[in-house]
């Protein structure tokens, strides 16, 4: 059984198949299907990445646009300029660090995405990066796509995709003849 969570043009996600270590997971920001290139997580590594996610923006974690009269898709940018060149300062590389969301393996890691806090609110900004994304899909080469969302709603889909994560591994325990 599908379970889709949120909304896909701003942040959702899908959960489908499961195979006992592997459940299929799809993500969407802003209308981009970010699973694109592997929606194959591992299960118990995704959840806790997902939980993790969700336990520091209840806590309030999170830190405003960090260039003043900057965009967020111009902010992305400017955090990016360096980013894995040779003339990368640590300074820049823990800045960069500060803002990375939705590093949650395998199956998120083509993307680089950035969070901002603006009051209740949430702004992220993701940009591909992988070649062979780029292209087949040409129109996301260069592109910043940025979405925003009250951090309540985003919070609550990241703990009912981990309460999904979590039923899916229960119903397999059931199946499996395991509790």
């Amino acid at each position: 059984m599908t379970v889709v969570l949120g909304d896909k043009q701003r942040f959702a996600a899908e959960v489908g198949e499961w195979d006992g270590v592997l459940c299929q997971v799809d993500l969407w920001v802003a209308g981009n299907r970010l699973t694109c290139d592997d929606n194959m997580a591992f299960a118990k590594q995704f959840r806790l990445a997902v939980l993790d996610t969700a336990a520091r923006l209840r806590s309030g974690e999170g830190s405003s646009l960090p260039f003043a009269g900057l965009s967020p898709e111009a902010t992305h940018r400017r955090l990016m300029l360096r980013a894995g060149d040779d003339d990368e300062t640590g300074a820049d590389y823990e800045l960069r660090s500060q803002f990375r969301v939705l590093s949650w393996g395998p199956t998120t890691d083509n993307v680089t995405a950035h969070l901002f806090r603006n009051g209740d609110r949430l702004v992220i900004t993701l940009q591909f990066w992988r070649e062979e994304h780029l292209l087949k899909h040409p129109e996301h080469a260069g592109e910043v796509f940025v979405m925003e969302i009250p951090t309540a709603e985003f919070v609550g889909i990241l703990e009912d995709l981990v309460a999904v994560l979590d039923g899916g591994q229960n119903q397999q325990a059931l199946v499996l003849g395991r509790q």
